[in-house]
């Protein structure tokens, strides 16, 4: 039985939520709309402002599924409500990102500056030069985004050095002379 699954979500207010026979779910809110299709073994029912989602049969791929779409269809919700963000902060002497249009010029002490085009639907924001803010609101494109600009230089545990997420915990080895 899966607990996700038979959640019952409720549509906040100002948020509008269509399905349709081919179970294309379409969210629109004060920060945008979303739309995404999911599998017809999962029945989705909209009544009286709660979102229900049902599944057809009990095979292990069916209940994977049934709390995968539920889980969905609440960050969908969330996200055109409130939206989502996550900041990364970058760690170095000389480490710093900047702005530039839609790409960002990060400097990581490579021998070249590394740019990356920020997509579609996501906005950045950077307050400070190591610091660097990604909002937007679908979840999954916001979570993708971060992780792309986390692998150009990933934090090494010695130092920490490197672009990490702002409640990252770096668990910090010891060096050469520790064993003296």
């Amino acid at each position: 039985m899966s607990r996700i699954g038979n959640r019952i979500l409720t549509v906040p207010t100002g948020v509008e939520f269509r399905v349709d026979e081919n179970n294309l779910v379409v969210v629109k809110g004060p920060k945008g709309e979303l739309s995404q299709r999911f599998s017809p073994l999962i029945k989705i029912s909209l009544e009286n402002g709660s979102i229900s989602t049902t599944r057809s049969n009990e095979v292990k791929h069916t209940k994977q599924l049934h709390g995968t779409t539920n889980s969905i269809i609440s960050g969908m919700l969330e996200g055109v409500s409130k939206g989502f963000s996550k900041e990364l902060l970058i760690v170095g002497v000389g480490y710093k990102a900047a702005l530039a249009g839609n790409k960002i010029n990060l400097s990581l002490g490579y021998s070249h500056p590394v740019d990356f085009t920020v997509p579609k639907g996501i906005t950045v924001e950077i307050p400070k030069p190591t610091i660097i803010k990604v909002s937007g609101i679908d979840k999954q494109l916001v979570g993708q985004v971060c992780a792309e600009i986390r692998a150009f230089k990933r934090p090494e545990p010695y130092k920490g050095k490197g672009i990490k997420y702002s409640d990252e915990k770096i668990i910090r080895k010891e060096g050469k002379a520790a064993g003296k």
